[in-house]
């Protein structure tokens, strides 16, 4: 048993399958017989009364602890306890269901026989609601003696009040669009909410009193000039955070104050709105109270969590924790058969428990390590052991080793777009060592073109008996059969590039066996590919140099077939022992058909913007039209519509019209970008074969041209690649030490046109051509300017000047 786990005094369960929520519990003293009741109502309707008295402690619910139980057939969705009938200051039971508010006498009937005494209610009177109500609060509404006042808030915003078995006034709140938690501050007579701009307003009880009568608001701009009787909010505090509940305490020993609980902070307020005090919580919090000041100057508050735990605060320092059974939607503090300080607390699904504070001694010792020597030889071939497990996982793709128990393994299977799987995640049961489990998972594409990868990676999370979190990760490589198959070879393409290399050209039938037929001689030379998108590539090899041709009639299609050439071939030599195969690039950059790709990329980005401009223009015409009918339909004499209904309808039409173009060209947009990037592997691999880059020159190739995984609104390709190329231009290619004093902006934002990227992309070619090499170091750049030279000795950037075998 854990140390802070809460004591169990009394507990039981609530009905079946039965729903529960904040307003739903209230702790007081219902009978008037001077102690406390714990009053429950639920969702399904029911009412029940509780007087817990265990004979010890952690013992369950007792049928005579029940004390009523009665249907009242509407859902409950808040109870509370307090002095609401007129001639007598008993307190009385406030029920508030939807379109109802009920005020119930409970009592006691002495009973004759062994069952003991009987409780009843009795229905003192009730108010029919007009409106659908939310929640409710009350008090001594503009000092009253004696009596309280009850205050509903409707669910389009009205507060309804009543002066017991009389409705009073209601009054409309401003500006309002969805309820939120609601409370009665007695020492300035104000009404305190947390509206849907996420901030806590209050209103005074005078000011609501003498306001324009929600039932007679005139909606006329002369009748609310002459009126004068405006609703105003006495003050405003900004939460930047929607509130969970609200309450205003006063005690003793500190002074009065508002406290707000928010979804990831806790606040504590003065009477006229300033801070006294804030607490940024680390977890998701679902009730709350504060109960007693036991310091002067300081309030104590239980807070309970979505953990399923109940944190003690003093103002902000945490004193306690304790772990409960449940998570608590209500937490309330009571007094029952004469002990102080009991925790109630109830769940969603009707877990009602009464607990206290306290502690278990821990009966563990740990057992005495025994000290024993270390032997060397044996330390040395389980080192070795391990280091070759390790370097065979590192091989092998897809497999994990795993030395320990896994408890509860989570795998995940990740591809990029438009490629997909069948199925993204894995859950095993506990995984002993030495054990294995096998998942199978079918890739296939989604959308109509090609992915500008074909590789994925697997993440394994699990945790180790001791609770430590851990998780191993692998790449995997996709068979290019996934998205393209063997076709007939076409003579004719738009787009051609020729790769050298320093062997002899290798049979098709043997480095691509998955395309060929073995009994066709014709594919040893030539190889035609059909991918799944309709498109054509063609592979050829020379009989007579060291050369391969790729040829399509899309530029991006050249990269996936270039690259598995590349391996395939590398692959090849590498099982022949022969260690110094290389790739060369002695063509021309195609940058003119790149450049095409980057403005059709562009062009969508612009559109994105404009679409969605105007998108946001007419919805909030179409708000604004809402408003308007709103504000005529809710006069008690109604104005003409003016034709507002055709409006709204037309301008709902556009919204849609725009929303459905937004949504096309949005995925036009990630097709251009998957293109765009297919075209950039290209570039990099050409200008890395052309240039022979080592292998830290090529990631700082990489990491310039692709920086983004995926466009977003703040950050798009071209000015991300345009800043990275510019760092280039200053630094490490630069001609001068005039060019490296230059400073670069600090801020990206759209560009308006493509023509500067495209103008240092070339830029950063020609350098490249005349002997730049690309380094991060700050002192290679003065080293690198020196050996520029100033005129470049052979045209390497024609368009269209390919070579052909």
């Amino acid at each position: 048993m854990s140390l802070f786990k809460a004591r169990d005094w009394w507990s039981t369960i609530l009905g079946e399958k039965e729903e529960f929520d904040q307003g739903c519990l209230c702790v007081a003293d219902v009978d008037n017989s001077g102690q406390d009741k714990i009053i429950v109502g639920s969702y399904m309707g029911y009412l029940r009364i509780f007087n817990p008295h265990p004979v010890k402690p952690g013992d369950g619910g007792q049928p005579e602890d029940l004390l009523l139980e009665v249907q009242l057939r509407e859902p409950i969705l808040q109870v509370e306890v307090g002095k609401f009938v007129s001639g007598t200051e008993g307190l009385h039971l406030a029920v508030l269901h939807c379109r109802k508010l009920c005020v119930y006498a409970v009592s006691e009937t002495l009973g004759n026989v062994e069952h003991g005494n009987q409780y009843q209610i009795k229905l003192m009177y009730e108010h029919n609601l007009q409106r659908a109500a939310c929640n409710m609060t009350y008090g001594p509404f503009g000092g009253v003696k004696g009596r309280d006042l009850i205050c509903i808030q409707s669910m389009d915003g009205m507060l309804m009040l009543f002066e017991q078995e009389s409705y009073a006034f209601g009054r409309f709140l401003p500006g309002f669009l969805l309820p939120g938690p609601l409370t009665y501050s007695s020492r300035t007579d104000s009404f305190i909410t947390v509206s849907s701009c996420r901030q806590v307003e209050s209103y005074k009880y005078q000011v609501l009193a003498f306001a324009t009568d929600a039932d007679e608001r005139q909606e006329t701009e002369q009748a609310k000039l002459s009126s004068g009787k405006r609703l105003v909010v006495d003050w405003v505090l900004n939460l930047g955070e929607q509130a969970l509940d609200i309450c205003v305490v006063s005690f003793n020993q500190a002074v009065s104050s508002v406290f707000v609980l928010g979804e990831r902070n806790f606040f504590c307020l003065k009477d006229n709105g300033q801070i006294r005090f804030m607490k940024k919580l680390d977890y998701s919090p679902s009730c709350f109270i504060p109960y007693c000041s036991v310091k002067e100057g300081t309030i104590n508050t239980l807070i309970g969590t979505h953990s399923k735990m109940l944190n003690v605060y003093q103002d902000v320092t945490l004193k306690w924790a304790t772990q409960l059974p449940h998570v608590p939607v209500a937490v309330k503090v009571a007094n029952l058969q004469n002990l102080k300080g009991v925790i109630v607390t109830l769940s969603d699904t009707g877990h009602l428990q009464c607990s206290y504070l306290g502690t278990d001694p821990s009966l563990f010792q740990a057992p005495r390590v025994e000290s024993r020597e270390l032997n060397q030889e044996e330390f040395d071939a389980e080192m070795k052991e391990l280091q070759k497990i390790i370097k065979e996982a590192t091989k092998t793709q897809g497999i994990f080793y795993i030395r320990v128990t896994a408890k509860k393994p989570n795998l995940e299977v990740c591809v990029q777009a438009p490629l997909a799987v069948t199925c993204e995640q894995f859950v095993f049961d506990d995984l002993e060592p030495d054990s294995s489990e096998t998942v199978v998972v079918s890739v296939f594409l989604k959308r109509n073109f090609s992915p500008s990868e074909l590789e994925g990676n697997c993440v394994l999370s699990y945790g180790t008996p001791t609770g430590i979190l851990k998780a191993a990760q692998c790449n995997f490589s996709l068979p290019l059969r996934l998205i393209c198959f063997p076709a007939q070879p076409s003579k004719a393409a738009n787009h051609k590039i020729t790769i050298d290399t320093n062997k002899p050209p290798i049979s098709f039938l043997t480095i691509f066996p998955d395309f060929v037929d073995p009994s066709e001689d014709d594919q040893a030379n030539v190889l035609g590919f059909q991918f799944l998108t309709g498109s054509k590539a063609t592979l050829l090899a020379s009989k007579t140099s060291q050369r391969y041709r790729i040829q399509s009639d899309q530029l991006e299609d050249l990269w996936l077939i270039t690259k598995e050439l590349r391996l395939r071939l590398e692959e090849h030599f590498k099982k022949q022992n022969c260690k110094d195969f290389a790739c060369t690039f002695s063509g021309s950059i195609p940058l003119q058909e790149y450049f095409e790709l980057i403005d059709r990329h562009f062009e969508l980005r612009l559109n994105e913007e404009k679409l969605q401009e105007l998108l946001s223009q007419r919805a909030a015409q179409f708000r604004a039209i809402e408003r308007r009918l709103l504000t005529r339909f809710k006069d008690k004499t109604p104005a003409p519509l003016q034709h507002l209904d055709t409006l709204l309808e037309g301008t709902f039409r556009e919204v849609i019209a725009l929303a459905d173009a937004a949504g096309e060209n949005q995925a036009n947009l990630f097709q251009a970008f998957t293109k765009l990037k297919s075209a950039t592997h290209l570039v990099i691999m050409l200008i890395s074969l052309w240039q022979k880059l080592s292998t830290d020159q090529v990631a700082i190739l990489e990491a310039t041209f692709l920086p983004l995984a995926e466009d977003t609104k703040e950050m798009g390709w071209e000015e991300t690649v345009d800043a990275a190329i510019s760092y280039l231009l200053r630094t490490c290619l630069s001609k001068s030490s005039k060019e490296q004093a230059l400073s670069l902006s600090s801020q990206l934002c759209m560009p308006k046109d493509t023509s500067r990227l495209k103008k240092n992309i070339t830029l950063f070619c020609d350098r490249l051509a005349k002997g730049g090499r690309l380094s991060l170091s700050t002192d290679s750049a003065t080293q690198q300017a020196a050996v520029v030279p100033d005129k470049l000795p052979e045209a390497t950037l024609k368009k269209n000047s390919y070579q052909y075998l």
